[in-house]
């Protein structure tokens, strides 16, 4: 009779782990999918905005990484290794390339659309006119500073992404200190100075939420 009643509840034990572990099986896998779906689809918005960045495009992908994020914060499972490198990839591709149109259409909201863009990355400046120039002579010429910008953007989401979701956030300071240093002679503007507080932080927090995000989805 006691090895009866041990069978059955060992059994009984059995079923209620697997009753238990079912709910994480399903939960885990609606997570994966969802956080697919949701990174495809804001890292095509992104793409698409690109060449001329929409505010309508941008936002939906904002909200879209938002709620990833909400979703693996308040969920207690985490996402398989395997289905967490697709995610990894994808997250740190939204990053880099998400960071450059949302950062020029800040930029342009920030500036009124007054500060015109270079074709090498920077923004364009005249210089100060020549004192007692005639109208229309003399005037300062246009400039072009911060020249690669867009590529250093890149560069540095690269950095604070891969730093983050590697469990090095130290990176993000490592980043600030090596453009401020390097951009230092050219922030005696005000546009210049401007552009590169708001520029760098833009990138930098969508790098961080887009860091923090698949950080916390697969670890």
């Amino acid at each position: 009779m006691r090895t009866r009643a041990a069978h059955r509840g060992a059994v009984g034990s059995s079923c209620q782990t697997d009753a238990m572990v079912l709910p994480d099986v399903v939960l885990t896998a609606a997570l994966a999918i969802f956080l697919f779906l949701a990174l495809c689809a804001a890292l095509v918005l992104v793409i698409v905005s690109l060449r001329k960045p929409a505010d309508i495009p941008l936002i939906v992908a904002g909200v879209l990484v938002v709620l990833c994020l909400l979703a693996v914060t308040v969920s207690p499972v985490n996402v398989p290794l395997l289905l967490g490198l697709g995610i990894a990839l994808l997250g740190t591709a939204l990053a880099v390339l998400g960071g450059n149109p949302i950062t020029r259409r800040i930029l342009d909201v920030a500036s009124h659309g007054r500060v015109e863009e270079g074709d090498n990355g920077g923004i364009l400046l005249r210089a100060p006119s020549v004192p007692g120039a005639v109208a229309g002579e003399g005037s300062g010429a246009v400039r072009e500073v911060m020249r690669g910008g867009t590529t250093i953007g890149y560069l540095e989401r690269v950095a604070v992404v891969l730093g983050i979701i590697a469990g090095f956030p130290e990176a993000i300071a490592v980043v600030v200190a090596l453009k401020g240093i390097g951009r230092f002679s050219e922030l005696a503007s005000a546009e210049a100075r401007e552009r590169f507080i708001i520029g760098t932080l833009a990138s930098l927090v969508w790098a961080c939420v887009v860091g923090a995000l698949v950080r916390l989805a697969i670890w």
